[in-house]
């Protein structure tokens, strides 16, 4: 009965998810609270939420700060020279145009928002890809292979989502899949020199004269610091430093990071607020979104409901697929990007599988491995149901449908690739 009533939660979720007409917070909330009510548990309800929320606090710092910080950067410009020194390495080749073009977004990545991500990149090199020639779906295509490879970070959303339902921390989820990481990277760079070479036979190498302006508001202007770019660059590389060598808690990082950052470059306090205002609405909605989902399983894991529907699932499954289970989600972790919404497959469809490898005895942790190497990281950019991707295909003025068709088998080899290293390296 427990577990019916849990599928049937999920099922709910899943409804209100995917029809639109409820936001994903409220449906967070309000769902698995009737469904405790339903269940009898109501008395117990609100410590349930209050742990659930409690559990999820330092994903939810963790991501705030990140925000903050990587969008105060973008703001000052510490992109910009980087981007024209990117761009004046191209010299007219496909290929050159190509692995800029993949390293350009990678590095705007680095903020944990798609939308940005598309929007900088496109804007800037969409002229150049023009002028040489280039087939319109590469520039997007390659956009998105680096994009997507990138959202694994632990600031990006489906790894802070798979942090806050499984209560995990990011040297738990994110640093063992870092050695198939920097693999996936390496392929997208090499993917993007393959779909250059096609070009360069198709087009030759241009004589042309490639260059860009970064064009800006009088606003944008205004924000811009770039007598302390080497100080920006020095403070960036010390944040990355620390976060990958885990030195404190990635809120910690982050928090200090950005203090720093926003003293140094505003020293004045009206300065301050109208950049935190800036951010805010981006820092709302991931935040909110992340304890909204520690209410929906500190409910389910409180009531048991993950617990039965896992051993239902243990139960159902034949036995020769069980020791394969992190695998299998590995490997349709991309394609289910294209089926699920992040919020509907790691709120609603993740506890369930993470709690049927531990029932097996295996580490549920291996399923949230498993699920970001693909789902809606390297999928994000081919999705139907996330906004960013129709500002990707918009601004670069090509269908969804040939978007697809013209980068899927590269993003789906990205998943293939990490999944056989972090098989091989035993971390899923």
């Amino acid at each position: 009965m427990l577990a019916l009533l849990g599928f049937l939660t999920i099922f709910v979720f899943l409804v209100c998810t995917f029809s639109g007409r409820v936001s994903v917070l409220v449906a967070l909330v309000i769902v698995p609270l009737i469904a405790g009510l339903a269940g009898g548990f109501g008395a117990d309800l609100g410590k349930m939420m209050l742990d659930g929320i409690l559990k999820v606090t330092p994903t939810g710092v963790m991501i705030m700060f990140a925000v903050l910080y990587f969008g105060l950067m973008l703001g000052v410009g510490i992109f910009d020279p980087l981007i024209r020194g990117l761009v004046s390495l191209v010299r007219g080749d496909p290929v050159r145009l190509c692995l800029v073009t993949a390293a350009l977004s990678m590095l705007v990545a680095l903020d944990g928002d798609g939308a940005t991500t598309f929007l900088i990149t496109i804007t800037a090199l969409l002229p150049v890809h023009r002028r040489m020639g280039m087939n319109p779906l590469v520039l997007p295509g390659v956009v998105a292979l680096g994009a997507g490879v990138m959202n694994i970070l632990p600031w990006g959303g489906p790894t802070a989502r798979t942090m806050a339902v499984l209560h995990a921390d990011a040297s738990q989820i994110f640093t063992p899949i870092v050695p198939a990481l920097c693999v996936g990277i390496l392929w997208v760079f090499l993917a993007s020199a393959i779909i250059g070479l096609r070009e360069r036979r198709r087009i030759g190498v241009s004589n042309v004269d490639i260059s860009v302006e970064i064009t800006l508001t009088k606003e944008e202007q205004e924000i811009r610091r770039p007598k302390l770019f080497w100080f920006n660059v020095a403070l960036t590389l010390a944040v990355l430093a620390a976060l990958f060598t885990h030195i404190a808690p990635l809120a910690i990082i982050f928090v200090v990071g950005f203090a720093i950052a926003l003293i140094v470059n505003y020293p004045a306090w009206e300065d301050q607020r109208e950049r935190l205002i800036d951010h805010a609405g981006s820092v709302v909605t991931v935040t909110s979104m992340i304890f909204a989902a520690g209410i929906f399983t500190g409910i389910l894991g409180g009531t048991k409901m993950i617990e039965a529907m896992s051993q239902q699932i243990v139960d159902l499954m034949p036995d020769f697929l069980t020791p394969y289970l992190s695998k299998i989600v590995a490997v349709v972790s991309m394609p289910f990007s294209l089926i699920f919404t992040p919020d509907a497959f790691y709120f609603g469809v993740l506890p369930v599988f993470a709690g049927a490898a531990g029932a097996l005895g295996q580490d549920p942790l291996t399923i949230g491995r498993a699920a970001i190497l693909g789902q809606m990281t390297t999928g994000f950019p081919l999705s139907p149901l996330t906004a960013s991707t129709f500002i990707l295909i918009g601004l670069s003025g090509v269908s969804l449908g040939a978007h697809q068709r013209f980068i899927f088998v590269w993003a789906f080899a990205t998943t293939i690739i990490m999944a056989a290293v972090a098989w091989i390296g035993g971390v899923i």
